[in-house]
């Protein structure tokens, strides 16, 4: 990192290792930039051209635009203010209404943020293409906000002063400090060690292969269900967003309810897995952890759980099992998981068929999809929080986060395979086939979602912006037998991680399924606190027989490799 003393080079760019390098071009890649370059261009053509096609319109729309910027105007004269602006965190101190230029400035910047956001609604496009337009519109708009400029931004600029301009200097080090990293740092990373006080419940590796670490977790009641409880994280981030610390910790709530609780770590994979492909983590990690815990606990039959791509594979596990006549899951509970792609929501906007196969060749030479990379682009959907307030806070006012436990494991992404990723995106997102009877296979065999008959608990979250609720209800209408399904509040991470002792937020059950998300959501009974209690109750009435606690073997086959969180799980990017 630099010091006080030391020279920042005059060519920051070309002074940097090729790392930094790739890093820095990550933030504004060539790829994306052209994408949003060509986007804005036809948002700017159609306001030029909106005179000749439909001139009332853009009339109405610019003499509102004039009047708006003249009141603000002549309230600024006037030392009044009339102008309400909507509520945003990024102009919340004092300084942005007290001080007449930055007040301008901030409603003059959000009336014309207002101006392109409708323009983009007028542009005769389709509906992909619209949604597209008005991600990268808005991207832009985030982007060029005056709290992200020195000059702009009155916090900036008081900081700087404060400090006698050591924020700015402070600033550019964390700058620095982050190529060096490769990302964005989001939270003071040095008060959290995994295993210490993050993931830290206790249990032990019990089997290893090539592609996960099955972790066994020490139970802490006399008895325990008879069926044992295997979860099945996403492999596109690490698994101990289940286990973060003890207070929110969904492993730890199973295992104190009774359970036992195994659990897959996905290795971080590089370039020497660029050949693992879906069927690979089907049979080699869902199949054989299976096995490996009914060898354990000799029981014939396990409850699992899933997160969001886990879950999905997860899914088409079950399918094939159901072609082998496999009975081994009893029941299956899927977490913001989607099987129909037909409508992903905001991801949709870099799932373009041609974006889809350049970044396949890429990938496909670099042998691994970047973890670094699918954690910007999923930051890009939420760009004021997870990109630009860092920016300001970290670069501008030379400041550094708070510990945050979520931010934490957010800032430790994971690769995944070539072959496995692209996989994953042409045959779901683009193609759509797992949802298509016989459409997608797997392992040799017709994937048939509506032959899968075991009860199934299926919850999403309503403001989750991955998978969108209403496209993941879409599986419901996928799959046989019985089937609950549970809306909870919040989005993709913090829906799921509600623990009952903090008593947060709601969810909705008990709506009418067949007829669409609409009239589900119109019929479901509202609940105060956390869904974790509920689903355990529905576990409960699968299988509620019990038998004494199972410890973990100190001799045998599946004795501790390691203690818990697993070596695996520790390999950073």
């Amino acid at each position: 990192m630099t010091t006080k003393n030391q020279k920042v080079p005059k060519n920051l760019f070309e002074s940097m290792n090729t790392e930094n390098k790739r890093f820095l071009q990550s933030l504004i890649r060539s790829e994306d930039t052209a994408e949003i370059v060509n986007n804005l261009t036809d948002l700017w053509s159609h306001l030029v051209m909106q005179p000749w096609t439909n001139p009332q319109g853009w009339l109405e729309m610019i003499n509102k635009y004039q009047q708006d910027q003249f009141e603000i105007w002549t309230d600024l004269m006037n030392g009044t203010v009339n102008f309400q602006a909507p509520k945003d965190r990024r102009f919340d101190s004092d300084e942005w209404s007290k001080l007449p230029a930055f007040n301008f400035i901030k409603q003059s910047y959000l009336l014309t943020a207002d101006l392109l956001r409708k323009s983009t609604d007028a542009i005769p496009l389709d509906e992909k293409e619209r949604v597209k337009l008005k991600f990268y519109t808005q991207y832009f708009i985030d982007a060029m906000s005056p709290s992200n400029f020195i000059n702009l931004n009155p916090d900036v600029i008081t900081e700087a002063m404060k400090t006698d301009g050591q924020s700015l200097i402070d600033g550019l080090q964390n700058l620095l400090s982050d190529l060096e990293k490769g990302r964005i740092t989001m939270t003071d990373e040095s008060a959290f060690t995994l295993g210490e006080n993050i993931g830290v419940s206790r249990g032990s590796v019990v089997f290893r292969n090539h592609l996960f670490e099955l972790i066994q977790y020490r139970p802490t009641t006399e008895n325990v269900y008879q069926r044992p409880l295997l979860i099945v994280p996403p492999c596109i981030n690490k698994f101990y967003i289940l286990d973060l610390q003890p207070q929110n910790s969904f492993v730890k709530w199973c295992v104190d309810q009774g359970n036992t609780v195994f659990l897959i770590s996905w290795v971080n994979t590089t370039p020497e897995y660029s050949h693992v492909d879906w069927d690979d983590y089907v049979q080699d990690g869902v199949f054989e952890a299976t096995r490996i815990v009914k060898e354990i606990t000799d029981e014939k039959k396990l409850n699992a759980v899933a997160w969001c791509i886990g879950g999905t594979i997860l899914a088409s596990a079950l399918a094939v099992m159901q072609k082998r006549l496999d009975q081994s899951v009893g029941s299956v509970t899927l977490l913001t998981t989607l099987l129909d792609f037909a409508e992903p929501g905001d991801l949709g906007v870099f799932l373009d068929k041609e974006e889809v196969d350049f970044r396949a060749t890429q990938i496909a030479k670099e042998g691994v999809m970047s973890g670094k990379n699918l954690s910007l682009g999923f930051n890009m959907i939420r760009s004021n929080e997870l990109i630009w307030s860092y920016f300001v806070n970290n670069y501008l006012k030379g400041k550094m986060p708070p510990p945050f436990d979520l931010l934490y494991w957010n800032s430790d992404p994971t690769n995944l395979p070539a072959a496995m990723y692209n996989t994953y995106v042409s045959e779901m997102y683009i193609k759509n086939n797992l949802a298509k009877p016989r459409g997608f296979t797997c392992c040799g065999e017709p994937v048939e979602l509506n032959k899968i008959k075991i009860p199934m608990y299926f919850f999403s979250a309503i403001d989750d912006h991955i998978a969108p609720w209403k496209s993941t209800f879409s599986g419901t209408e996928l799959l046989g037998g019985s089937l609950k399904f549970v809306l909870g509040g919040s989005g993709h991470i913090a829906g799921v991680i509600n623990p009952p002792a903090k008593n947060k937020r709601n969810y909705w059950t008990n709506g009418e399924l067949g007829q669409g998300p609409d009239h589900w959501f119109e019929t479901a009974t509202d609940h105060l606190g956390s869904w974790w209690t509920h689903w355990h109750e529905w576990l409960n009435e699968q299988d509620d027989r019990q038998v004494p606690a199972r410890q973990i073997e100190i001799d045998g086959e599946y004795k501790e490799i390691v203690p818990a969180p697993g070596d695996y799980v520790r390999v950073r990017l």
